[in-house]
């Protein structure tokens, strides 16, 4: 006579079972953890974004100058890394460009979570970065 193991005959393939139940769950996990990665990374790209807008206005010599200026390297920043940011708007305040003043850019930007994700997630989200660059004392005003 054939004697049932300590987990019994009716144990057989649950395992198989139980694996099937929790694979989706793991797959939606991972996918959450990819989406906040990449979001995290589009925040990243959106400060550096505001930094160079910043250093590159700080070094213009006008305020007129140091505005499209910094749109001009928001918009390269942004383009070098992609499709993370859509509709980007960039704020310059110049202090007057007084040298020992600073400079301050902000980027705000739509990101779709979509295109982030890679799964149609509906929504947007706005982000934003702030820097700012120290106009260089030893320079003449303008």
């Amino acid at each position: 006579m054939k004697q049932p193991d300590a987990g019994g005959e009716s144990d057989r393939g649950s395992a198989a079972v139980e694996l099937v139940l929790v694979t989706p769950l793991l797959v939606m996990l991972l996918l959450v953890v990819v989406a906040f990665g990449r979001l995290a990374d589009a925040r990243l790209i959106v400060a550096d974004a505001a930094h160079q807008a910043a250093r590159a206005a700080s070094l213009a010599r006008t305020e007129q100058d140091a505005r499209a200026e910094a749109e001009r390297a928001a918009r390269t920043a942004l383009g070098a890394a992609g499709k993370a940011c859509g509709r980007p708007h960039v704020q310059v305040s110049t202090a007057g460009l007084r040298p020992g003043a600073s400079v301050t850019a902000r980027v705000t930007c739509t990101t779709a979570l979509g295109d982030l994700t890679l799964t149609r997630m509906p929504g947007q989200m706005t982000i934003e970065g702030e820097a700012l660059s120290v106009i260089d004392t030893y320079r003449s005003s303008p």
